[in-house]
């Protein structure tokens, strides 16, 4: 029975405004986004296997990258498709490929989530194979409201009964592979795998995960985890 993640570097980044580079290769610290989301997969007792899926035309430096950092529980690196879908499915062929076992259990990750923890790793675990489909989520801490048409507030939502879905979002392999080839069937497109799963009838089940795991997608969230990578490299230093 295998735990594997499917972690995505696909995207361009271009809310970030950087030119050079997408962002889940900007550095902090001389160290890629990425290769910190990585690495907690990569020293995790319980994952077996990790699968990158990236811009084709970064495969070379990503592989290198995978040697260079020593992350010796990457198993494969493949090229994304022309939509984020056609990644999914991509990682998840090869996935059934090298782990084709029933029990399969696959953790699907954003390459850009790189505070991700071991607790909510080993929880996702832990809930798919007790219970089903499970999705990382954080409580809401603020009001969220409905828009309407005319720009004005629609519906206003309590917010303790709302929860901000995040990554990793976990399935066993077979069925999140069954949902994409009937989604593909139909010719249907899906946002994320929650909402795929959510249409084909999948219960949903919830795992409590840290705000601190955050999508590094503008300057200001990039500030954000340095400070934070920064706080927590202090406190080891100074004992705090």
């Amino acid at each position: 029975m295998s735990n594997i993640a499917i972690i995505f570097a696909g995207g361009v980044g271009s809310r970030m405004n950087s030119k050079s580079k997408p962002k889940q290769f900007l550095e902090l610290h001389g160290k890629p986004i990425l290769i910190y989301t990585l690495e907690q997969f990569d020293r995790h007792p319980e994952i077996d296997g990790i699968i990158l899926v990236v811009l084709s035309e970064w495969l070379p430096q990503c592989e290198a990258m995978v040697e260079r950092f020593m992350l010796r529980k990457v198993r494969a690196v493949v090229a994304g498709g022309a939509t984020a879908m056609q990644s999914q499915r991509n990682g998840l062929e090869k996935a059934k490929d090298l782990y084709p076992e029933e029990q399969t259990v696959v953790l699907i990750h954003d390459g850009v989530r790189p505070l991700i923890d071991e607790e909510t790793i080993s929880a996702n675990i832990q809930s798919v194979r007790t219970r089903g489909s499970s999705i990382t989520v954080t409580p809401a801490v603020e009001t969220i409201t409905v828009k309407s048409e005319d720009g004005r507030i629609g519906q206003i939502i309590e917010r303790s009964k709302c929860e901000l879905a995040r990554a990793p979002q976990s399935f066993f392999l077979k069925d999140i592979l069954s949902a994409h080839e009937k989604a593909e069937k139909e010719q249907l497109l899906f946002i994320d795998s929650a909402t795929l799963m959510k249409h084909f009838g999948y219960p949903l089940y919830t795992v409590i995960g840290s705000p601190e795991n955050i999508k590094i997608t503008t300057p200001n969230d990039f500030y954000t985890f340095r400070a934070l990578v920064d706080a927590r490299e202090n406190s080891q230093i100074f004992g705090l």
